[in-house]
């Protein structure tokens, strides 16, 4: 179990970079980075007969990582729940519900940032910035945390109570301004240098990516050597989608797979749906969306850093693109919790407003196998299931 990563590339006009040294964005185009591996060398220990054997976390699959030592708090190998009910209330047989507010911060966040907070620790960082919704920054100072790391947590001033809370108990600076996530990483983005921090914004360093994609490991891994037809995925920034993309073309050059591919849906907020309308538009990037609204503070992303990755992926995989209200999340959420018992975030009960819609257009069959993820717990949502509940 040892990491075959040999360096960063970037997403757009290719440049290599070391992976030894603190890095940000590409230093040619200012595009984000992509770590690479050696696959070859990867391929002749990571073998998916000898997975059962490793430790039950996403470190499982250190070949296709960054090196040791990890700052880890037992993130990754979630539950992948057989939804039955939602699924027979839909006409689906092979509805599946991948967990992921069951992670460390009871978020999919913390597998990004045990992996970025690994590396940054690793390279000599001290001090680590996020502008944040809410559950990254959770995630980023516990990891900050356990590491002994200081850690500085800008978001909106209308966070979740339980998102700010939280990253308060862990030591983190917490800086709330008025406005949106983009105006937290604008903050983050002119406070960086002088202050001495390590930029950790989504897809501004590479190895968020990194975290995410081993959630397209596992959906390998439990469905028994294969991976679904269909993967309905939550998108403000979109890093588990791009990255869930770049396992698939890893796992087909180790040859685990052949060239399928899950179609790939992005659910979006309808009060800020910036990929959704670039889809529609057949655009390759997404314009900034103006007056971003939703009680899905995940997915109030105006404007992802990789979103003509993400509108590659979508394509590439004859996927689509969907809006949610936020009345439909809610009744969504209610669903959820009644006939699966999980009680979601607004952001992952916006994929089966998505499957519901697209069993209704006839997009999905039958007989799809469909993995829906729940990007988080829905007890850090108090303010939005007091208004899902009567």
């Amino acid at each position: 179990m040892t990491s075959t990563l040999t360096h960063l590339e970037c997403s757009v006009c290719g440049k290599q970079h070391p992976h030894t040294q603190l890095q940000n964005l590409c230093t040619a185009c200012s595009k984000p980075l992509l770590a690479r591996y050696d696959l070859r060398a990867a391929a002749r220990t990571l073998i998916p007969s000898s997975l059962a054997e490793r430790p039950a976390s996403m470190w499982r699959y250190a070949e296709l990582l960054p090196p040791p030592p990890y700052v880890t708090l037992g993130e990754g190998m979630t539950p992948l729940l057989h939804a039955r009910r939602a699924g027979a209330a839909l006409g689906l047989d092979h509805l599946f519900i991948k967990d992921e507010g069951l992670n460390p911060t009871g978020s999919f966040k913390a597998r990004g940032l045990s992996a970025a907070v690994s590396v940054a620790k690793n390279l000599g960082a001290k001090t680590l910035a996020i502008p944040t919704a809410g559950n990254a920054g959770g995630a980023l100072a516990a990891y900050a945390a356990q590491a002994g790391l200081k850690s500085v947590i800008v978001m909106p001033a209308d966070t979740p109570a339980a998102n700010v809370l939280e990253c308060r108990a862990f030591g983190a600076d917490v800086r709330k301004l008025p406005g949106l996530i983009s105006d937290c990483g604008k903050y983050v983005s002119e406070h960086t240098s002088a202050e001495g921090w390590f930029d950790v914004s989504t897809l501004k360093e590479p190895y968020r990516i990194e975290g995410k994609k081993t959630m397209g490991l596992e959906l390998f891994e439990q469905f028994g050597g294969k991976l679904p037809d269909v993967i309905v995925y939550p998108t403000g920034g979109g890093v588990g989608l791009i990255g869930m993309w770049k396992a698939f073309d890893e796992m087909q050059t180790l040859g685990w797979i052949g060239a399928e591919r899950p179609r790939m849906v992005v659910v979006q907020a309808a009060g800020c749906a910036p990929i959704v309308k670039a889809f529609e538009q057949n655009a390759s990037t997404s314009e900034f969306w103006n007056g971003a609204v939703t009680i899905a503070s995940g997915l109030r992303v105006p404007k992802a850093l990789g979103d003509f990755l993400i509108l590659r992926a979508v394509r590439e995989s004859r996927g689509i693109a969907v809006p949610a209200t936020d009345d439909e999340m809610l009744a969504a959420a209610r669903d959820l919790a009644a006939l699966e018992g999980v009680f979601a975030a607004p952001e992952g009960a916006a994929t089966l407003v998505a499957a519901r819609k697209l069993v209704v257009q006839k997009w999905l069959r039958p007989t799809d196998s469909l993995v829906i993820f729940n990007t988080g717990t829905g007890y850090k949502y108090q303010e939005a299931w007091e208004r899902a509940l009567p």
